[in-house]
């Protein structure tokens, strides 16, 4: 009295089969569970139990062994219980094995036998496609989801009774429906960019940021705008890709925050944690390392508003996966990798009261204080923000004008259209940004011209750059020139981007 169901776990991103193997014997009743499973998969023996004699069903009074094959392989999640109730009935003789014996089978069991939502169908049902499974059961919770997978038969069940039902052919079921993505625009107009009053330099820096995937840091007095600034991005991001939809769903599923009702993401991750998340939160971890802010901003923005207020450790955490874009978690029983392709947009005051550098303001913080405030942020750190802007307070005849500022929607043209250049030139790469480019690619495709070397070099020596923000320089100089629609990087490119990073010099004194 053996029975095998099959199922699938997680290791980060990626999934693998896991054959749910179960026997029965005579002996005292009772119900143990092997193969490395977490709490919650060993708990499940009480709610398939349960939910076994409430669909109807005999619950054998025999000792049933679990095997979650294979076993030294560490098992988490309550999306087992279904696949282990079903291998139960079938080794009990209520169900016949050749019924489901080609469906792999996910899903958490309520007591009364219905099914319940799980986190990570996504990444779980991409890998079955990739590993060659075609037909899965899933809980009807998880719907939304399934309809995005392609070349799979999905079903999607609403009870243990109905999926019982449906591989005995007593119910017919169609496979969960195709659905088609689209792009969602509904952040756009409140976020517009054309409400912002003046800060013309902050807004002509968030949009060349914005078109290259670089990061920015806003310096600037309480008021200035700052905050407003950074929610703008939302209005002018670049439309996102199905795949990197897909990429940004999967680690949001994971993570157990995605939409049920969607399905997917419609529009790019905004993610803007407090000032008083811990290290975990920022980087991912915890006893199940799950992905953290970093990797849930993946293809989108982490916004950090007032970024001395975060910890040290939480800020030096950021600088691996600024430089690689993956976070890799190592933990005792496991390590994983998740992606962390994310544009950081960070804010700050310039000193505690805010008015150091104001043309309007006068600072009454001691030059002490300015410093322990400012070397907050590590030099490696600052290295590797790309444009650091300077955010003065606005004046009161900005603030009532009425000339009509440019809207968003002009924006995000040019920033859709120096996109559109990047993806032609990294056709057949693993990147979509100039921000991402190797040192050979940045070679490659950042190279100056007599004038535009003589500024570089002249700029390297007086702001005493290192070599990371030399490249960054020339990453960004690129960027506008696309934005331009000009092929070559001249040397008014080359000013433009160096005059970003002047302000690192200004204020770490």
């Amino acid at each position: 009295m053996l029975s095998i169901a099959k199922s699938f776990a997680l290791n980060g991103l990626d999934g693998y089969p896991v054959n749910v193997e179960v026997d029965l014997h005579h002996a005292l009743p009772g119900f143990v569970i092997v193969g490395l499973g977490d709490t919650a998969v060993k708990e499940s023996h009480e709610r398939v139990r349960s939910a076994i004699k409430n669909s109807g069903f005999a619950y054998p009074m025999m000792k049933v062994v679990a095997n979650l094959s294979p076993a030294d392989v560490k098992k988490e999640g309550t999306h087992f219980d279904l696949p282990l109730a079903v291998a139960v009935l079938s080794a009990s003789e209520q169900l016949d094995y050749e019924t489901f014996r080609d469906f792999v089978l996910l899903g958490e069991l309520s007591l009364d036998g219905s099914l319940q939502a799980v986190n990570g169908i996504l990444p779980l049902l991409i890998s079955m496609r990739q590993r060659g499974f075609k037909k899965a059961v899933i809980p009807k919770g998880n719907e939304a989801e399934a309809a995005y997978v392609s070349d799979m038969e999905i079903y999607a069940m609403e009870s243990l009774r109905g999926a019982v039902s449906f591989f005995k052919g007593e119910t017919e079921a169609r496979p969960v429906a195709r659905r088609e993505w689209h792009t969602s625009a509904a952040e756009e107009s409140k976020y517009d960019i054309k409400y912002i009053k003046g800060q013309f330099v902050a807004k002509r820096a968030m949009e060349i940021a914005v078109a290259g995937g670089h990061n920015i840091l806003l310096i600037g007095p309480p008021g200035a705008g700052k905050t407003m600034l950074a929610k703008s991005v939302l209005s002018i991001l670049p439309d996102m890709t199905f795949d990197e939809a897909l990429e940004v769903a999967k680690i949001h599923s994971v993570a157990g925050v995605l939409d049920r009702k969607d399905g997917i993401l419609l529009s790019r991750p905004f993610r803007s944690p407090h000032h008083t998340a811990s290290y975990i939160a920022l980087t991912g971890g915890g006893q199940n390392a799950k992905p953290g802010e970093i990797s849930l901003a993946h293809n989108g923005v982490l916004f950090l508003d007032e970024v001395p207020e975060y910890s040290r450790h939480s800020l030096e955490s950021l600088r691996q996966p600024l430089e690689d874009k993956v976070i890799t978690i190592a933990r005792a029983n496991k390590t994983v990798t998740y992606p962390a392709n994310f544009m950081l947009i960070a804010s700050m005051n310039p000193c505690p009261c805010g008015n150091y550098g104001s043309k309007t303001k006068e600072c009454t913080c001691t030059v002490t204080q300015i410093q322990n405030y400012l070397h907050k942020l590590s030099g490696p750190l600052m290295d590797r923000i790309d444009l650091h802007v300077e955010v003065d307070s606005v004046s009161y005849g900005e603030l009532v004008s009425e000339e009509t500022a440019e809207p968003s929607s002009k924006v995000k043209e040019r920033i859709n259209a120096a996109r559109a250049v990047q993806a032609e030139r990294f056709t057949g790469q693993d990147i979509r940004t100039n921000s991402q480019m190797s040192a050979q690619l940045t070679k490659k495709y950042c190279a100056l011209d007599g004038k535009g070397n003589a500024l570089m070099e002249s700029a390297f020596r007086n702001l005493q750059l290192s070599a990371r923000a030399r490249d960054r320089i020339l990453k960004v100089a690129r960027t506008i020139a696309d934005l331009e629609g000009s092929a070559d990087i001249v040397a008014k490119h080359v000013a433009e981007a160096v005059q970003y990073r002047s302000l690192d010099k200004k204020y770490r004194v």
